[in-house]
């Protein structure tokens, strides 16, 4: 075999995925009930690939927020709501029966396809508790443009911010395959369910987990800019309520080191710190110091 004869015979064996391969939309329907509260959306079961590390997933942390904001609905009345990270908009659909204005938001173009289905189905449900004002918008945590356009549209600010679990719904797999196809030898499959089970492997799921690590913790300063930028619109007036699951040490001690550096005071809301989903749990009040 010669030189040219070899290379193309290389050639035939790379595969180049675009960022379709990653997406599963294989939405269902699900019920989900938060104490007299009952909601229908729709979301993925579970993960199948690493990029399902996004919204679109129902995550430990919206059932411990959803959980408190069922039982404490009287401080979301007649309120303005942003919520960051919303994914499928399980807590954002739930505080549109009690909020006055709601903006539910997301950096993922997938996840707010999702989301805006959601938001249909509550709106078409013919619920009379459903919020008016309730919409979704694109925000990427520390893009000042996104910022800027949406306080544009809401002037006046927020009187709530909340985020549940916000910080591992990073879909660097999904950014990454707009700029660059992942290409790798076939290794004898033909398959897409073949391809499936390489990117399900060991090496595959080694390199994902230390990028998703590195990309979880630098999310977080723009994650707490973003933050700050929401309550110096209402100053003293407005505060972030966060449900936050403890997986990692260093992201304990990165989430309260940023939140002092942005000048904010973190209090854990009393009673609210319990285990979900073999996890431990707690819910937070953020505001300006």
């Amino acid at each position: 075999m010669n030189r040219e004869e070899k290379e193309e015979e290389e050639e035939e064996e790379i595969v180049c995925l675009d960022e379709s391969f990653f997406i599963n939309d294989n939405y269902q329907l699900t019920t989900f009930t938060f104490g007299s509260q009952v909601i229908e959306l729709l979301c993925l079961h579970s993960s199948s690939t690493d990029f399902d590390l996004t919204g679109q997933l129902v995550w430990p942390g919206a059932m411990l927020l959803n959980d408190y904001l069922a039982k404490n609905a009287e401080m979301l009345r007649g309120c303005s709501i942003i919520e960051l990270g919303s994914g499928v908009g399980v807590t954002g659909i739930l505080c549109s029966r009690f909020c006055r204005q709601l903006l539910l938001t997301d950096h993922n173009d997938e996840v707010l396809k999702i989301l805006k289905k959601n938001i249909e189905l509550c709106v078409s449900s013919e619920n009379p508790n459903c919020c008016t004002e309730l919409a979704a918008e694109k925000l990427e945590w520390g893009n000042s443009d996104h910022i800027d356009q949406i306080l544009q549209r809401y002037s006046g600010g927020f009187d709530l911010i909340l985020g549940a679990d916000i910080y591992i719904l990073i879909a660097f797999l999904l950014s990454f395959s707009r700029k660059i196809a992942i290409c790798f030898k076939k290794l004898a499959c033909s398959t897409v369910d073949d391809l499936k089970t390489i990117l399900n492997g060991h090496h595959y799921a080694y390199c994902d987990l230390s990028s998703h690590m590195y990309f979880q913790q630098s999310s977080i300063p723009f994650l707490f800019d973003t933050v700050e930028h929401l309550l110096h619109v209402r100053g003293g007036q407005c505060k972030f309520i966060l449900a936050y699951i403890s997986r990692a040490k260093t992201m304990d001690s990165l989430i309260m080191k940023q939140a002092a550096e942005h000048g904010m005071r973190m209090v854990e809301v009393t009673g609210t710190r319990s285990v979900v989903a073999n996890l431990e749990g707690v819910i937070f009040e953020v505001t300006l110091q």
